[in-house]
């Protein structure tokens, strides 16, 4: 399962607006090997669901993982920041044992 918290939801849907996507659009999340940590995540929106691809929903946002990124993102919550220190969408990995500062990039 992957996770979306309060405040990433309502930037979703705000962005949801701005590119006026259609109910048929999702996030999709990818992992990659790269960045300063070895595995960098990637997140876009998408409307092609792959027949590898796992579907989940949480507070009304759907959210697919390809089989083997699903692997590194398991229980991971999608959060967003709009601080001082930075603004943007990152990700809690209950999985990473090690991440970079600007939390783009990750290991196990």
């Amino acid at each position: 399962m992957i996770f979306i918290s309060d405040k990433a939801k309502v930037r979703v849907d705000e962005m949801w607006a701005i590119e006026n996507l259609s109910p048929k659009h999702f996030i999709r999340v990818s992992v990659t090997s790269g960045g300063c940590s070895g595995l960098s995540y990637n997140m876009t929106f998408d409307n092609d669901v792959k027949k590898d691809d796992e579907l989940f929903e949480d507070k009304g946002v759907k959210i697919v993982v390809d089989a083997r990124s699903l692997l590194y993102v398991i229980g991971t919550t999608l959060e967003f920041s709009d601080g001082l220190n930075g603004k943007g969408f990152y990700f809690e990995n209950p999985n990473a044992s090690r991440t970079c500062s600007c939390g783009d990039s990750f290991c196990l």
